[in-house]
């Protein structure tokens, strides 16, 4: 009988648009107690030299237990409910922001 020496598999989430999301996405996850990395960080440099997919950065996380716990997260956080307010500049603020780009004033909160 063959023991397996090496530790479960690491889970890969997800593929990140960008450097600054993947980031996001991986503090985010190790905030909510998920050991989380970035891998293939340093390969969108080969962009144009290898298919563009190939080079995103990925989201991985250190405990398959931890997989649907993960997965619930990054999927409230890329599909949350996007706020829209109008400043009493009369600027109408669309997104996550919370401040109004016009007059600089807050969101006033209900």
């Amino acid at each position: 009988m063959s023991h397996n020496r090496y530790a479960p598999r690491m889970p890969r989430l997800t593929q990140a648009p960008n450097p600054v999301m993947a980031s996001l996405w991986m503090d985010w996850l190790k905030a909510e107690g998920i050991g989380a990395s970035v891998q293939r960080d340093y390969l969108r440099c080969a962009a144009g030299e290898l298919p563009p997919d190939r080079c995103l950065q990925e989201i991985w996380i250190d405990d398959p237990s931890q997989e649907v716990q993960a997965n619930e997260l990054l999927h409230s956080l890329r599909h949350g409910p996007l706020r829209r307010w109008r400043c009493t500049c009369g600027e109408r603020v669309a997104g996550g922001f919370e401040r109004c780009e016009s007059c600089d004033a807050m969101m006033r909160s209900k």
